[in-house]
């Protein structure tokens, strides 16, 4: 950070923390708020973003919305939406977080108060399928687990709080709805710099199979893509890492360790 003069920006999001709740937001709204926020700080007439995991769909808001603001993005493990159109059948059909998705989304929009209950009850244990469930975490990422609060806004104390649980739930519903575009048919916004959209994914992620990311890196070709041999969901929390993926987004370096191994 020191060695490079990084000035990190990190915001609450419509409905977390100070900032005023959004019910209506949207993909579009996100890349606005961005867009504004940037010119509120001075930001300049570019700036690069860093989306993690859900974090991911404003920053494809942006690059879709905005690209001509983007000196470059990082999408660090970042989610799929299974309703993108152009997502083959044959990839996802057996994919269980497909019907998982799907299932969390029409519980989210049409049984809310059902969900706050099932998301806060004590009767039966834990209902927070990210509560340190090896089924969604590596080996690696329960090590980082034991040593970081994790997701803290997904404990049950925070989602008692309905403001915070409603946002939950609004944003949620947006990255997984249906959207107005879809990311595997964009060109490159960028023009010929290809190294400017990086996307790092871990092999061993349980959240993001690594195959559909694959697929992303072949279906936009781009795309730098950088795979993490040993990373799980939870990568940028290792150091060597979020180094990595500072040096490649302001730099343009390419650490051969995580190069894909895939034809």
């Amino acid at each position: 950070m020191d060695e490079l003069g990084i000035y990190l920006v990190q915001f609450d999001r419509a409905g977390y923390g100070e900032s005023d709740p959004f019910p209506k937001r949207s993909l579009k709204s996100e890349a606005s708020d961005i867009q504004e926020l940037a010119d509120q700080l001075q930001l300049g007439s570019k700036f690069y973003i860093i989306g993690v995991s859900v974090g991911s769909y404003p920053t494809w808001s942006c690059v879709k919305d905005i690209p001509h603001r983007l000196a470059g993005v990082a999408l660090v493990v970042p989610f799929i939406n299974y309703r993108w159109p152009s997502l083959p059948h044959d990839l996802i059909q057996d994919d269980y977080r497909k019907n998982l998705s799907r299932w969390a989304v029409w519980i989210a929009r049409h049984t809310p108060g059902l969900l706050h209950w099932w998301m806060t009850q004590k009767m039966f244990p834990s209902s927070s399928v990210l509560d340190r469930n090896p089924k969604f975490f590596s080996t690696k990422d329960l090590e980082v687990l034991k040593n970081t609060p994790g997701y803290q806004l997904l404990s049950k104390s925070k989602l008692k709080d309905e403001p915070i649980f409603h946002s939950l739930r609004k944003d949620f519903i947006v990255a997984f709805g249906k959207w107005d575009f879809d990311p595997l048919t964009l060109k490159n916004p960028f023009g010929q710099s290809q190294s400017r959209l990086h996307l790092w994914q871990g092999y061993e992620d349980k959240v993001v199979p690594v195959e559909l990311q694959r697929y992303v890196s072949t279906r936009l070709p781009w795309i730098k893509y950088h795979e993490v041999p040993d990373g799980g969901h939870l990568l940028v929390y290792d150091s060597d890492v979020c180094e990595a993926i500072l040096r490649s987004l302001l730099l343009g370096d390419d650490p051969p360790l995580y190069k894909p191994q895939f034809d």
